[in-house]
């Protein structure tokens, strides 16, 4: 069968056999340009993970409107494995999780720590103990939130941006579960290398015009440190400590989409979702608490904290071709979207795998 392709600037890189065959292409390369993986409905092929954190994506929002136009590709919409390869690429790893140790406070399992990150941490016994049953806790003579803050704070930064890349004095909370007590508080770019519950804000914020839905999507700025160009919720943000979901949900609207207070409080929670991804040293427990905002048409983001590049509101069945055919969007977005696509008709009982992909879609400990 030929297959048509729509012309595609040199920077993209269209993957034409994952069209015409049943081998998937790598989705990024580790250069400047991207890979659209233009998946056919009748692959088995397992997806490839998404992007390095590290990758830029070079495309325009010209190209993300070309490929999510029905006729760019033929797929099937009710075909939910393009969706379960996305949950997968947030859940691999787990035949590698007895290479973690438990990482133990007040006999509560708040993280674990992978075995070669491990051996950095030894040499600090004035902080770590490592116990003869393989585990990790910290030293008895830190009894407080603000000496285990300041102690390990102070390991991390010994450790430095070659063994924790991105390090940017924000901290989270280490728990044992949402809204228990907070033992004490860590560098957000270390707790996947002490694989801690993390918990973020994830929000939809959608239009209805003529009796569509249309979705807002922002682009990354390239200078993020992660994920630097791809696509995004329109907003996001991670859960630090002291601050509730919804008021740090207030907070993420005004910075990064420029949402007034007035506007963003209408937002309303719609649940939750989570994975578990283990790479290399890097042991991730996400939970993300997810918003719905219906915003006015008159409305327009803009960002106030240079994360974002751009914005695009664009049709609700056109963002899920997005994320059906390519690797554009932040790897764990496409949950959230997911999530709404489910709860606003979009994917229907109807479709083969309807309720195993719910279910994946809470993948983590959601707890």
């Amino acid at each position: 069968m030929a297959c048509s392709i729509p012309y595609l600037p040199l920077k993209i890189r269209f993957s034409i056999s994952s069209r015409c065959s049943s081998t998937a292409s790598v989705p990024f390369l580790k250069t400047s340009t991207a890979t659209f993986s233009c998946r056919s409905h009748l692959s088995s092929t397992k997806s490839i993970p998404s992007a390095s954190l590290s990758t830029t994506a070079s495309f325009t929002w010209n190209d993300v409107i070309r490929i999510s136009q029905p006729e760019s590709a033929p797929d099937d919409p009710s075909d939910l494995k393009p969706y379960f390869d996305k949950i997968q690429a947030c859940n691999r790893g787990s035949e590698f999780q007895s290479e973690f140790l438990p990482f133990i406070i007040e006999n509560q399992i708040v993280g674990y720590i992978h075995n070669g990150f491990a051996e950095h941490l030894r040499r600090f016994r004035n902080v770590f103990i490592f116990s003869e049953d393989n585990q990790v806790t910290l030293h008895s003579s830190l009894k407080t939130s603000e000496d285990r803050t300041r102690a390990v704070g102070e390991v991390i930064k010994s450790l430095g941006e070659k063994l924790i890349p991105g390090i940017r004095n924000e901290l989270y909370p280490v728990t044992s579960s949402f809204g228990a007590p907070t033992f004490f508080s860590l560098e957000r770019a270390a707790a996947p290398y002490f694989g801690i519950k993390v918990y973020g804000v994830q929000m939809n914020g959608y239009v209805e015009k003529d009796g569509q839905k249309f979705l807002w999507i922002g682009k990354r700025s390239q200078l993020k440190p992660t994920y630097p160009g791809m696509l995004d919720q329109l907003v996001a943000g991670g859960l630090p400590h002291g601050i509730a979901c919804g008021e740090n949900l207030v907070k993420e609207c005004e910075e990064e989409a420029g949402i007034p207070r007035s506007i963003s409080s209408s937002a309303i929670a719609v649940g939750a979702v989570s994975y578990m991804d283990i790479d290399e040293y890097r042991y991730k427990r996400d939970v993300l608490f997810c918003y719905d905002l219906k915003l006015p048409e008159s409305f327009i983001p803009w960002n106030e904290d240079g994360e974002v590049e751009s914005f695009k509101l664009i049709p609700v069945p056109l963002v899920a071709n997005v994320i059906r055919r390519t690797d554009l969007f932040k790897s764990n977005c496409t949950l959230v979207i997911i999530d709404f696509l489910f709860r606003h008709g979009y994917i229907k009982p109807e479709c083969f795998g309807y309720l195993d992909l719910l279910r994946r879609l809470r993948s983590g400990d959601c707890s």
